[in-house]
Protein backbone atom coordinates (compact mmCIF):
# COMPACT_ATOMS: atom_id res chain seq x y z
CA UNK A 1 0.00 0.00 0.00
CA UNK A 2 1.38 3.41 -1.00
CA UNK A 3 1.48 6.38 1.16
CA UNK A 4 0.90 8.24 -2.29
CA UNK A 5 -2.61 6.53 -2.29
CA UNK A 6 -3.52 8.76 0.28
CA UNK A 7 -3.25 11.95 -1.41
CA UNK A 8 -5.85 14.94 -2.02
CA UNK A 9 -5.82 18.42 -3.36
CA UNK A 10 -6.30 21.36 -1.20
CA UNK A 11 -6.31 24.42 -1.81
CA UNK A 12 -3.91 26.74 1.20
CA UNK A 13 -7.15 29.14 1.31
CA UNK A 14 -8.79 25.89 2.90
CA UNK A 15 -6.88 25.58 5.80
CA UNK A 16 -8.90 27.03 8.81
CA UNK A 17 -5.93 29.57 10.50
CA UNK A 18 -8.42 30.90 13.11
CA UNK A 19 -11.16 29.35 15.54
CA UNK A 20 -14.82 30.31 14.73
CA UNK A 21 -16.24 32.84 17.67
CA UNK A 22 -18.47 29.67 18.12
CA UNK A 23 -17.09 26.49 18.98
CA UNK A 24 -19.97 24.56 18.17
CA UNK A 25 -20.87 26.70 14.65
CA UNK A 26 -18.71 24.66 12.46
CA UNK A 27 -19.83 22.36 9.76
CA UNK A 28 -20.48 18.49 10.03
CA UNK A 29 -19.95 16.17 7.02
CA UNK A 30 -22.32 13.06 7.63
CA UNK A 31 -20.43 10.63 5.70
CA UNK A 32 -22.79 7.31 5.70
CA UNK A 33 -21.22 4.28 5.48
CA UNK A 34 -23.69 1.53 4.93
CA UNK A 35 -25.43 4.02 1.89
CA UNK A 36 -21.31 5.40 0.76
CA UNK A 37 -22.97 8.80 0.76
CA UNK A 38 -22.81 11.96 2.53
CA UNK A 39 -24.59 14.74 3.80
CA UNK A 40 -23.91 18.17 4.65
CA UNK A 41 -24.55 19.16 8.04
CA UNK A 42 -24.06 21.27 11.15
CA UNK A 43 -22.13 19.90 14.06
CA UNK A 44 -24.98 21.46 16.45
CA UNK A 45 -26.78 18.52 14.51
CA UNK A 46 -24.28 16.10 15.97
CA UNK A 47 -26.43 15.00 19.07
CA UNK A 48 -29.34 13.83 17.10
CA UNK A 49 -26.84 12.25 14.87
CA UNK A 50 -26.34 9.60 17.60
CA UNK A 51 -28.12 6.63 18.77
CA UNK A 52 -29.77 7.07 22.17
CA UNK A 53 -27.92 3.65 23.37
CA UNK A 54 -24.31 4.99 22.23
CA UNK A 55 -21.30 5.39 24.02
CA UNK A 56 -19.56 8.36 23.18
CA UNK A 57 -15.82 8.19 24.49
CA UNK A 58 -13.92 11.23 24.84
CA UNK A 59 -10.46 12.35 25.22
CA UNK A 60 -9.78 14.38 28.28
CA UNK A 61 -5.91 15.47 27.31
CA UNK A 62 -5.10 18.67 28.65
CA UNK A 63 -2.63 20.40 26.47
CA UNK A 64 0.12 22.71 28.04
CA UNK A 65 2.27 25.11 26.19
CA UNK A 66 5.06 22.97 24.97
CA UNK A 67 6.82 25.20 22.67
CA UNK A 68 10.03 27.18 24.20
CA UNK A 69 11.62 30.24 22.71
CA UNK A 70 15.47 30.27 24.57
CA UNK A 71 18.61 30.51 23.53
CA UNK A 72 22.04 28.25 23.58
CA UNK A 73 25.52 28.60 25.35
CA UNK A 74 27.85 27.96 22.68
CA UNK A 75 31.08 26.76 23.81
CA UNK A 76 32.04 29.98 25.27
CA UNK A 77 28.48 31.06 27.44
CA UNK A 78 28.34 31.51 30.78
CA UNK A 79 25.09 30.09 33.47
CA UNK A 80 22.85 32.35 32.88
CA UNK A 81 21.03 32.68 36.49
CA UNK A 82 19.20 35.74 37.38
CA UNK A 83 22.35 36.06 39.71
CA UNK A 84 24.03 36.67 36.19
CA UNK A 85 22.40 38.53 34.16
CA UNK A 86 25.66 39.61 32.28
CA UNK A 87 26.26 36.02 30.65
CA UNK A 88 23.00 36.96 28.20
CA UNK A 89 25.69 38.62 26.23
CA UNK A 90 27.68 35.81 25.03
CA UNK A 91 24.69 33.53 24.13
CA UNK A 92 25.13 32.95 20.67
CA UNK A 93 21.95 32.04 18.70
CA UNK A 94 18.13 31.31 19.60
CA UNK A 95 16.40 27.99 20.03
CA UNK A 96 13.11 26.70 20.26
CA UNK A 97 12.10 23.33 21.63
CA UNK A 98 9.11 21.25 21.52
CA UNK A 99 8.58 18.76 24.09
CA UNK A 100 6.91 16.19 23.12
CA UNK A 101 7.47 13.53 25.30
CA UNK A 102 8.03 13.55 29.43
CA UNK A 103 10.86 10.25 29.72
CA UNK A 104 9.85 9.39 32.91
CA UNK A 105 7.32 10.79 36.21
CA UNK A 106 10.33 12.89 36.63
CA UNK A 107 9.43 15.89 35.18
CA UNK A 108 12.70 17.16 34.34
CA UNK A 109 13.67 14.31 31.62
CA UNK A 110 11.56 15.21 28.03
CA UNK A 111 12.22 13.94 24.25
CA UNK A 112 11.49 17.19 22.52
CA UNK A 113 12.50 18.39 18.81
CA UNK A 114 14.66 21.50 18.99
CA UNK A 115 15.44 24.26 15.93
CA UNK A 116 18.20 24.76 14.78
CA UNK A 117 19.00 20.65 15.20
CA UNK A 118 21.84 21.01 13.34
CA UNK A 119 23.38 23.76 15.52
CA UNK A 120 22.51 21.94 18.61
CA UNK A 121 24.73 19.39 19.91
CA UNK A 122 25.05 16.77 23.17
CA UNK A 123 26.12 18.88 25.93
CA UNK A 124 24.59 22.52 24.95
CA UNK A 125 22.99 24.32 27.17
CA UNK A 126 19.83 26.22 26.82
CA UNK A 127 18.29 29.05 28.71
CA UNK A 128 14.97 29.87 28.88
CA UNK A 129 13.41 32.69 30.46
CA UNK A 130 14.88 36.33 31.11
CA UNK A 131 16.08 36.82 34.26
CA UNK A 132 15.27 40.74 33.93
CA UNK A 133 11.71 40.29 33.18
CA UNK A 134 11.08 36.52 33.93
CA UNK A 135 12.73 36.61 37.79
CA UNK A 136 12.87 33.31 39.26
CA UNK A 137 10.75 31.77 36.24
CA UNK A 138 13.81 30.97 34.35
CA UNK A 139 14.44 27.47 33.34
CA UNK A 140 17.87 26.26 31.87
CA UNK A 141 18.56 22.46 30.70
CA UNK A 142 20.92 20.38 28.76
CA UNK A 143 20.99 18.23 25.68
CA UNK A 144 22.18 14.66 26.71
CA UNK A 145 21.20 12.93 23.84
CA UNK A 146 20.65 13.26 20.21
CA UNK A 147 18.14 11.64 17.89
CA UNK A 148 16.88 12.19 14.33
CA UNK A 149 15.04 14.90 12.76
CA UNK A 150 16.11 17.47 14.93
CA UNK A 151 15.52 14.99 18.00
CA UNK A 152 16.86 15.74 21.18
CA UNK A 153 16.89 14.43 24.82
CA UNK A 154 16.93 17.24 27.33
CA UNK A 155 17.31 17.57 31.20
CA UNK A 156 16.04 20.73 33.02
CA UNK A 157 17.93 21.84 36.08
CA UNK A 158 15.47 20.44 39.05
CA UNK A 159 13.07 23.32 40.33
CA UNK A 160 10.14 22.85 42.53
CA UNK A 161 7.57 24.86 40.69
CA UNK A 162 8.87 23.12 36.82
CA UNK A 163 5.61 23.14 35.10
CA UNK A 164 4.16 26.66 36.59
CA UNK A 165 7.18 28.10 35.00
CA UNK A 166 6.21 26.18 31.49
CA UNK A 167 2.72 27.42 32.12
CA UNK A 168 4.30 31.17 32.11
CA UNK A 169 7.30 30.76 29.74
CA UNK A 170 5.87 28.25 27.38
CA UNK A 171 3.59 29.03 24.02
CA UNK A 172 0.61 27.24 22.65
CA UNK A 173 2.18 24.78 20.10
CA UNK A 174 0.10 25.32 17.27
CA UNK A 175 0.33 23.01 14.19
CA UNK A 176 2.81 24.04 11.33
CA UNK A 177 0.15 24.72 8.56
CA UNK A 178 -1.47 27.75 11.03
CA UNK A 179 0.71 30.30 9.63
CA UNK A 180 0.63 32.74 13.05
CA UNK A 181 2.38 32.74 16.02
CA UNK A 182 0.22 31.43 18.95
CA UNK A 183 -1.83 34.36 20.85
CA UNK A 184 -3.49 34.48 24.09
CA UNK A 185 -6.67 33.57 23.03
CA UNK A 186 -5.25 29.71 21.97
CA UNK A 187 -4.89 29.03 25.55
CA UNK A 188 -8.82 28.29 25.87
CA UNK A 189 -9.73 27.89 22.42
CA UNK A 190 -6.96 24.93 21.47
CA UNK A 191 -8.64 22.82 24.20
CA UNK A 192 -11.11 21.07 24.42
CA UNK A 193 -13.45 22.58 27.22
CA UNK A 194 -13.76 18.68 29.05
CA UNK A 195 -9.59 18.88 28.92
CA UNK A 196 -8.20 17.74 32.51
CA UNK A 197 -5.03 15.66 32.40
CA UNK A 198 -1.94 17.63 31.35
CA UNK A 199 0.35 16.37 28.86
CA UNK A 200 -0.65 16.80 25.23
CA UNK A 201 1.40 18.83 22.66
CA UNK A 202 -1.14 18.84 20.44
CA UNK A 203 -5.41 19.23 20.99
CA UNK A 204 -7.43 16.36 20.25
CA UNK A 205 -9.74 18.80 17.65
CA UNK A 206 -12.58 16.69 17.17
CA UNK A 207 -13.57 17.80 20.60
CA UNK A 208 -13.23 21.76 20.24
CA UNK A 209 -16.48 21.73 18.80
CA UNK A 210 -18.07 20.78 21.44
CA UNK A 211 -20.16 23.29 23.85
CA UNK A 212 -21.63 22.95 27.67
CA UNK A 213 -24.84 22.69 25.57
CA UNK A 214 -24.16 20.18 23.29
CA UNK A 215 -23.07 17.67 25.72
CA UNK A 216 -25.71 18.85 27.80
CA UNK A 217 -28.08 18.18 24.87
CA UNK A 218 -26.25 14.39 24.79
CA UNK A 219 -27.11 13.42 28.06
CA UNK A 220 -30.60 14.68 27.94
CA UNK A 221 -30.95 11.70 25.08
CA UNK A 222 -29.84 9.33 27.60
CA UNK A 223 -26.57 8.81 25.88
CA UNK A 224 -23.90 7.66 28.04
CA UNK A 225 -20.48 9.55 27.78
CA UNK A 226 -17.10 7.98 28.87
CA UNK A 227 -13.85 9.60 29.13
CA UNK A 228 -10.06 8.51 28.45
CA UNK A 229 -6.55 9.68 27.94
CA UNK A 230 -4.51 9.74 25.28
CA UNK A 231 -1.67 12.48 25.58
CA UNK A 232 -0.78 13.65 21.87
CA UNK A 233 2.65 13.32 21.16
CA UNK A 234 5.56 13.22 18.67
CA UNK A 235 3.80 11.36 16.14
CA UNK A 236 1.18 14.06 15.42
CA UNK A 237 4.19 15.72 14.00
CA UNK A 238 5.87 12.79 12.52
CA UNK A 239 5.18 13.22 8.80
CA UNK A 240 5.29 9.64 6.14
CA UNK A 241 9.13 9.41 5.15
CA UNK A 242 8.52 6.02 3.18
CA UNK A 243 6.57 5.09 0.37
CA UNK A 244 4.81 1.70 1.75
CA UNK A 245 2.40 3.01 4.19
CA UNK A 246 3.53 -0.53 5.60
CA UNK A 247 7.14 0.65 6.79
CA UNK A 248 5.88 3.86 8.96
CA UNK A 249 6.22 3.70 12.58
CA UNK A 250 4.02 6.02 15.28
CA UNK A 251 5.72 7.12 18.32
CA UNK A 252 4.38 5.85 21.74
CA UNK A 253 1.94 8.08 23.40
CA UNK A 254 0.78 7.77 26.92
CA UNK A 255 -2.67 6.96 27.98
CA UNK A 256 -4.42 5.80 30.58
CA UNK A 257 -8.19 4.25 30.90
CA UNK A 258 -9.93 4.32 34.07
CA UNK A 259 -11.82 1.60 35.45
CA UNK A 260 -14.91 3.38 34.98
CA UNK A 261 -14.46 3.55 31.44
CA UNK A 262 -13.25 0.33 30.75
CA UNK A 263 -15.87 -0.90 32.66
CA UNK A 264 -18.91 1.29 30.48
CA UNK A 265 -16.51 0.37 26.90
CA UNK A 266 -17.06 -3.41 27.69
CA UNK A 267 -20.55 -3.28 28.61
CA UNK A 268 -21.50 -1.14 25.54
CA UNK A 269 -19.30 -4.11 23.59
CA UNK A 270 -21.38 -7.36 25.25
CA UNK A 271 -24.95 -5.76 25.08
CA UNK A 272 -24.14 -4.92 21.14
CA UNK A 273 -24.61 -0.93 21.77
CA UNK A 274 -22.32 1.55 19.35
CA UNK A 275 -19.09 2.66 20.79
CA UNK A 276 -18.42 6.53 19.12
CA UNK A 277 -15.03 7.96 19.38
CA UNK A 278 -14.53 11.74 19.45
CA UNK A 279 -10.91 12.11 17.57
CA UNK A 280 -8.18 9.83 16.07
CA UNK A 281 -6.57 10.16 19.08
CA UNK A 282 -9.66 8.26 20.89
CA UNK A 283 -9.69 5.62 18.21
CA UNK A 284 -6.19 4.83 19.19
CA UNK A 285 -6.48 4.23 23.03
CA UNK A 286 -9.59 2.24 22.28
CA UNK A 287 -8.29 -0.32 19.51
CA UNK A 288 -4.59 -0.53 21.85
CA UNK A 289 -6.63 -1.48 24.63
CA UNK A 290 -9.16 -3.90 22.27
CA UNK A 291 -5.68 -5.33 20.96
CA UNK A 292 -4.49 -5.77 24.37
CA UNK A 293 -7.78 -7.54 25.56
CA UNK A 294 -7.25 -10.91 27.50
CA UNK A 295 -10.77 -11.99 27.91
CA UNK A 296 -11.46 -15.80 26.99
CA UNK A 297 -14.50 -15.55 25.32
CA UNK A 298 -13.86 -14.09 22.44
CA UNK A 299 -15.17 -10.66 23.11
CA UNK A 300 -13.61 -7.19 23.85
CA UNK A 301 -12.81 -6.89 27.78
CA UNK A 302 -10.75 -3.81 27.98
CA UNK A 303 -8.64 -3.58 30.88
CA UNK A 304 -7.93 -0.51 33.10
CA UNK A 305 -4.94 0.88 33.83
CA UNK A 306 -1.96 3.17 32.14
CA UNK A 307 0.98 2.60 29.51
CA UNK A 308 2.32 3.40 26.16
CA UNK A 309 -0.12 3.19 23.27
CA UNK A 310 1.42 1.99 19.56
CA UNK A 311 -0.62 1.21 17.08
CA UNK A 312 -0.60 2.07 13.49
CA UNK A 313 -4.11 2.20 11.72
CA UNK A 314 -4.66 1.87 7.74
CA UNK A 315 -6.73 0.03 5.98
CA UNK A 316 -6.82 -3.57 6.43
CA UNK A 317 -7.34 -2.82 10.10
CA UNK A 318 -9.63 -4.62 12.33
CA UNK A 319 -11.25 -2.69 14.40
CA UNK A 320 -12.71 -4.61 17.83
CA UNK A 321 -13.97 -1.54 20.01
CA UNK A 322 -14.63 1.88 17.48
CA UNK A 323 -18.15 2.09 15.92
CA UNK A 324 -18.23 5.15 14.74
CA UNK A 325 -16.10 8.15 14.68
CA UNK A 326 -16.53 11.99 14.82
CA UNK A 327 -13.05 13.50 13.32
CA UNK A 328 -11.86 17.06 11.53
CA UNK A 329 -9.92 16.60 8.31
CA UNK A 330 -6.75 15.59 7.93
CA UNK A 331 -3.32 16.37 6.31
CA UNK A 332 -2.93 14.64 2.74
CA UNK A 333 -1.00 11.69 3.14
CA UNK A 334 -1.42 11.74 6.75
CA UNK A 335 -1.78 8.50 9.51
CA UNK A 336 -4.42 10.01 10.63
CA UNK A 337 -6.38 10.27 7.07
CA UNK A 338 -5.10 6.42 6.95
CA UNK A 339 -6.96 5.55 9.86
CA UNK A 340 -10.41 7.41 8.51
CA UNK A 341 -9.98 5.22 5.75
CA UNK A 342 -9.37 2.44 7.75
CA UNK A 343 -12.50 2.61 9.10
CA UNK A 344 -14.98 4.32 6.24
CA UNK A 345 -12.93 2.76 3.13
CA UNK A 346 -9.95 4.60 1.14
CA UNK A 347 -12.12 5.66 -1.87
CA UNK A 348 -15.30 6.78 0.38
CA UNK A 349 -13.21 9.15 2.27
CA UNK A 350 -10.56 10.43 -0.41
CA UNK A 351 -14.58 11.07 -2.65
CA UNK A 352 -15.61 12.65 0.21
CA UNK A 353 -12.90 14.73 1.27
CA UNK A 354 -13.08 16.70 -2.68
CA UNK A 355 -16.55 17.40 -1.89
CA UNK A 356 -15.28 18.87 0.96
CA UNK A 357 -13.06 20.83 -0.40
CA UNK A 358 -15.32 21.89 -3.74
CA UNK A 359 -18.49 22.65 -1.09
CA UNK A 360 -15.54 25.31 1.15
CA UNK A 361 -15.16 23.03 3.97
CA UNK A 362 -13.10 24.11 6.78
CA UNK A 363 -9.69 21.92 7.13
CA UNK A 364 -7.55 20.79 10.01
CA UNK A 365 -7.56 21.86 13.79
CA UNK A 366 -9.74 24.81 13.70
CA UNK A 367 -11.81 23.34 10.74
CA UNK A 368 -14.80 22.02 10.14
CA UNK A 369 -15.49 17.82 11.10
CA UNK A 370 -17.22 14.74 9.69
CA UNK A 371 -18.77 12.30 11.29
CA UNK A 372 -18.10 8.82 9.83
CA UNK A 373 -21.45 6.93 10.62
Amino acid sequence: MLVSDFHYELPPESIAQDPLPDRASSRLLHLIRKNAAWQDRAFRDFPDLLRPDDLLVLNNTRVFPARLYGHRSGERAQSLSPQNPAARDFLLGRVEVLLTHQISEDPNEWECLVRPGRKIGIGEKLFFGDPVSDGPSTLEAEVIARGTYGKRHIRFRPVPDFFSRIERLGHIPLPPYIAREDQPTDRDRYQTIYAKARGSVAAPTAGLHFTPEILQRIRARGIEVAEITLHVGLGTFQPVRVEKVEDHELHPESYEISASAASAINTAKTSGRRVVAVGTTTVRTLEFGGAQSTGTSGKVEIESGRGEAAIFIYPGFRFRVVDALLTNFHLPESTLLMLVSALAGTDLVLSAYRHAVASGYRFYSYGDCMFVD
